[in-house]
């Protein structure tokens, strides 16, 4: 099992390319390693629950090139990408990570303004005179 996993993911707008080779754990994101690219612990614990789900954490090198979006939902890219890339290896391991929900996409977008109001639904404040 010397073949490397690939796994594209998407969040709002950020879009995840991650491969993983088997190694020592070792995760970089965009040429840096995790503490360094992602600067709260609540994101780096985000994308590390489908190898935490599998008992693969010590298993795999993640490499990761994210883009777009901010930090959450690059996270979030992320994680779908290494789910992606793990389901690759048996239907057990599938099987787990779609019970968990990290194989499907999360379709919550940014609402788009409307006119005549101030953001999406928020009006502008109401004076009777």
């Amino acid at each position: 099992m010397s073949r490397i996993l690939y796994g594209t993911g998407r969040r709002k707008n950020a879009v995840a390319r991650v491969y993983l080779k088997p190694g020592a754990g070792e995760i970089t994101i965009n040429g840096l390693e995790e503490k360094e690219y992602f600067d709260r612990d609540t994101h780096v614990s985000h994308f590390k629950a489908p190898l935490e789900a599998t008992m693969n954490t010590g298993k795999y090198d993640v490499m990761a090139t994210v883009s777009g979006g901010g930090k959450t939902g690059q996270s979030g890219a992320i994680r779908m990408g290494i789910a992606r890339g793990l389901a690759q290896i048996d239907d057990n391991v599938r099987s787990i990570l779609s019970k968990a929900g990290y194989l499907t996409r999360d379709a919550r977008m940014v609402e788009r303004k409307k006119y005549g109001k101030m953001k999406a639904r928020r009006s502008y404040q109401f004076s009777k005179r």
